[in-house]
């Protein structure tokens, strides 16, 4: 077997390497050694100082990733790349070789993964504490050549494992996902994940729901996670022991459906979803001249608020909308300030208001009219949506301007009012995480 075992040490932030260290081996005989200081060509934070040791001044004339490139391709030729958590490692060089336009793979192989199967029953598997248990001295930890040399002589007590080269040739398949599935999900698990939109649920050993997601392709979706090195991820990852998923159709039901579940499971590892949008609202107000504006602000400064949204980009769009739906001023409805005449890139169906050459009255009638078509449009609507199959459609059900939930149709069903989708409705909650997800829907009616 050739093989390379690699660490780098990078900014962090950016994944810029500062530090690399290769060692190559054939027939289990080191017969070439690479370690070389990098120059990231951005400023290192002083947290990875603190950690690594390597600062600014140690890599001010150090090589360019892109002058040593040559020789990290000549040493990892024909050899398999070993690293602890590899897909680390892999990926920021794969990425910087990527910035200079060379298309780097190799096959790759972790001892992570391989420690995990081997060596079964240890509570971290991280480099410094299984260091510890097998008594493997690193000299110079978090430094590329003091990790590496550790991570070499750790691969050749794991090669030395009963069963060792079975497991690690199985790892070496081509479609083996053994080098980024969790330690405890199967990977017949992981296979029956479709190639489709919806959402999936991440269980733990107990069947406890811990992670809800959505994904336009959810295996795709499902295995980012565990490609990713951040500390969520990585403790997301660790307990995951079964995925499980329903199919939506359309990215919005998607958004539906995960929210949804969200509110009902409050899985530990979706903290960031469950936090409540800041809400926006328009309003209207009528200025000493006696032109009616319409403006936004925030819900809460907002007393006679005609229409709730959920981010300033939502307030303008709705209001671009309104400009050209019903030939309104944009200097009348805030989307520019500060100008004498309005003069938008997109909106040219003012007529005249800003001019003086349109009476207050005729504009005034159009703009009580957007504020009727703003009260009026959402109260009863139905949202086609893409069905989870060529024979099957789905919508989604507002009534008296409330979620009522979303369903799914075989496009052969005789449907001839919203009555008729009563039948196949879920019924579900309306929340104001909900009204945003509508909302988004309502601005591109």
């Amino acid at each position: 077997m050739i093989y390379t075992v690699i660490d780098v040490e990078t900014t962090g932030a950016g994944n810029k390497i500062t530090e690399i260290s290769i060692f190559r081996y054939e027939n289990d005989l080191l017969i070439d050694e690479f370690t070389s200081l990098v120059n990231p060509e951005l400023p290192i934070p002083d947290y990875i100082t603190a950690l690594t040791g390597i600062d600014d001044f140690m890599v001010a004339k150090s090589p360019l990733f892109s002058e040593i490139s040559e020789s990290i391709l000549d040493i990892t030729q024909d050899a398999i790349f070993i690293a602890h958590s590899v897909n680390f490692d892999y990926n920021v060089i794969r990425n910087e070789f990527k910035s200079i336009g060379i298309n780097f793979n190799r096959k790759k192989l972790c001892t992570v993964r391989l420690s995990r199967k081997l060596l079964p029953g240890h509570k971290s598997y991280s480099l410094g504490k299984i260091c510890d248990v097998l008594d493997i001295t690193i000299v110079g930890r978090h430094r590329a050549r003091g990790d590496a040399e550790a991570t070499v002589i750790l691969f050749k007590i794991l090669q030395n494992q009963p069963n060792a080269q079975d497991v690690i040739q199985s790892f070496l398949k081509k479609d083996s996902k053994e080098t980024t599935l969790p330690k405890h999900l199967k990977q017949e698990t992981f296979e029956q994940l479709p190639n489709a939109t919806g959402v999936y649920y991440f269980k733990d050993k107990k069947g406890h729901i811990i992670y809800v997601g959505k994904g336009k392709d959810i295996k795709k979706r499902v295995l980012s996670h565990f490609y990713s090195k951040t500390e969520k991820e990585l403790n997301l990852s660790r307990e995951t022991a079964d995925v499980d998923f329903e199919l939506s159709g359309s990215e919005t039901i998607a958004l539906l459906m995960e929210n949804a579940a969200i509110k009902h499971y409050f899985p530990k590892y979706n903290q960031a979803s469950k936090r409540i949008p800041k809400a926006y609202a328009i309003f209207r107000y009528q200025d000493r001249n006696g032109i009616i504006h319409l403006a936004y602000n925030t819900l809460k400064s907002t007393p006679q608020p005609i229409q709730i949204l959920y981010s300033i980009q939502e307030c303008r769009q709705y209001l671009e909308a309104l400009c050209k739906e019903f030939d309104l001023c944009p200097k009348y409805c805030h989307l520019q300030e500060g100008v004498a005449q309005c003069s938008h890139y997109s909106i040219q169906s003012c007529k005249g208001i800003c001019k003086a050459s349109e009476s207050k009255a005729l504009y005034n009638i159009r703009v009580n009219q957007a504020i009727d078509y703003l009260k009026n449009r959402s109260k009863d609507v139905i949202l086609k949506q893409q069905g989870r199959n060529e024979n099957e459609q789905a919508f989604i059900m507002i009534k008296n301007s409330n979620y009522r939930g979303y369903g799914f149709i075989d496009i052969n069903e005789q449907i001839n009012s919203s009555e008729d989708l009563e039948r196949f409705l879920i019924p579900q909650k309306d929340n104001i995480d909900i009204q945003k997800i509508i909302r988004r829907e309502l601005i591109k009616l």
